[in-house]
């Protein structure tokens, strides 16, 4: 019997040979990659949380609504945002467009050049002989001057005096890569009831670390007349339920991973969905770290828990990996060190928020009650040094009717991290973005 040839690949040059590759390596051809055991096995893992997401939602009423990547707004208040801009960079040729659009920043020279284009058509039109096909031009470029001097002038009644060089960029004023679908889901929420958004999300922080991305994506739900306990009830149904699918229909590669990764990941996946998660407030779980000099004998803290600050990947790996041994959601966190629209809890001090950890990875689950009291979160608002009016329709949602509601967010790519034991994140995304990297 023959086998037909349908495409040569030469031996003797071919990345990929006959033997284990590293990680670090494979990273360096990620356009070869998903042809190794390993890159396979991840992204069908991959495939079937993602198709589990979309069934949880659907099977529990949510619409699924998508969300901008272009915002500008920084929903986590963090400033840690990729601009996105169509003005040149120092040194470089205006664009065809941004240079036309740059005439418009004198009023009073867009005026002086519509009267001298006036003058023009008035003496073509009165010349001895009449040339209709100069006078036409003369008139379109009469009308182009005018249409420059009217939008001039639109931008200086809105505010945006001439000069400004964000009035020339292709939006009129700043504009980033989002960080988070939340802000705009939450308005369709106040409409819909229950929705949820799936999309990547992009973060221009400088860590380059094995958790780390530049550009991921987000599961962000957003739930009417749900207070915090229900969320936490929620998220933890949600994890529970894509990692038992992933199960059920990618026994093989569970089987790769195992035999190569972690012996004891498949126990440790079904354990996590017939075992309920631990909870435990931010203060007690404050309490529980500080009972200790470090996270393993003989190492100290490197950053000494302290009530009122974030707790550091070193904490939140303690609490999930030697305290409860699974999953573990903490609660009720200190407002300053989290977003400015989680609901104030009575106390002043703390606010509705929540994160599930978990072994090996950390956070994977952030979520909280949202601020439905516009009062409070104008409050929120000033104290962080959020402008009101870049968060005009945000606000609007509050202003015109409101219910208490919740939502959080899973980092999809931790959770295929954890599902596959890779130790990697950018293992488990097809085309990892890093600080400092990007291929193709």
């Amino acid at each position: 019997e023959r086998v037909p040839l349908v495409g040569s690949c030469p031996a003797d040059s071919y990345p990929l040979q006959k033997k284990r590759h590293s990680l670090e390596f494979l990273r360096s051809i990620a356009h070869l990659r998903p042809r190794t055991n390993t890159i396979g096995a991840a992204m069908r893992v991959r495939s079937a949380l993602s198709f589990a997401t979309h069934e949880f939602f659907r099977s529990r009423g949510f619409v699924h609504v998508h969300t901008p990547l272009l915002t500008a707004s920084d929903c986590e208040g963090a400033g840690e945002m990729f601009r996105v801009t169509t003005l040149p960079a120092a040194g470089e040729a205006a664009q065809p467009a941004a240079a036309a659009a740059g005439c418009g920043d004198d009023v009073a020279a867009l005026d002086r050049a519509v009267k001298s284009a006036g003058e023009a058509v008035r003496a073509l039109k009165e010349a001895a002989v009449v040339d209709k096909e100069a006078v036409d031009g003369a008139v379109q470029e009469l009308l182009a001057r005018k249409a420059k001097l009217q939008a001039a002038t639109e931008k200086q009644v809105a505010g945006k005096p001439a000069g400004d060089p964000l009035a020339d960029d292709f939006f009129g004023r700043a504009a980033y890569l989002t960080v988070s679908g939340q802000l705009c889901a939450e308005t369709y929420a106040s409409a819909l009831g229950d929705v949820y958004t799936f999309g990547p999300t992009f973060r221009a922080e400088d860590s380059n670390t094995a958790r780390h991305l530049a550009e991921f994506w987000m599961i962000e739900p957003e739930m009417a007349f749900t207070d915090l306990a229900a969320n936490m009830d929620n998220a933890e149904a949600y994890v529970k339920h894509v990692v038992q699918y992933a199960l059920r229909s990618c026994a093989d590669d569970f089987a790769m991973f195992a035999q190569f990764y972690d012996k004891g990941l498949k126990a440790r996946l079904q354990a996590l969905v017939e075992t309920p998660f631990a909870r435990v407030s931010y203060t007690e779980a404050v309490e529980i770290v500080k009972q200790v000099p470090g996270p393993k004998d003989g190492v100290a803290w490197e950053f000494p828990p302290q009530w009122g600050e974030e707790l550091q990947t070193e904490h939140e790996k303690y609490l999930a990996e030697v305290v409860y041994k699974k999953p573990v959601i903490v609660y009720n966190y200190p407002k300053r060190c989290k977003a400015f629209y989680m609901r104030l809890n009575d106390d002043d001090a703390t606010v509705g928020a929540m994160d599930v950890l978990f072994p090996r990875v950390g956070e994977m689950v952030g979520g909280s009650q949202r601020e439905e009291r516009l009062d409070v979160l104008l409050a929120r608002m000033k104290e962080m040094g959020l402008q009101e009016e870049d968060y005009s329709a945000y606000l609007d949602t509050r202003r015109f009717g409101s219910q208490p509601h919740s939502g959080f967010g899973v980092g999809f790519e931790r959770l295929v991290l954890y599902a596959t034991a890779m130790g990697n994140i950018r293992d488990v995304i097809p085309f990892p973005r890093t600080v400092g990297q990007m291929l193709h």
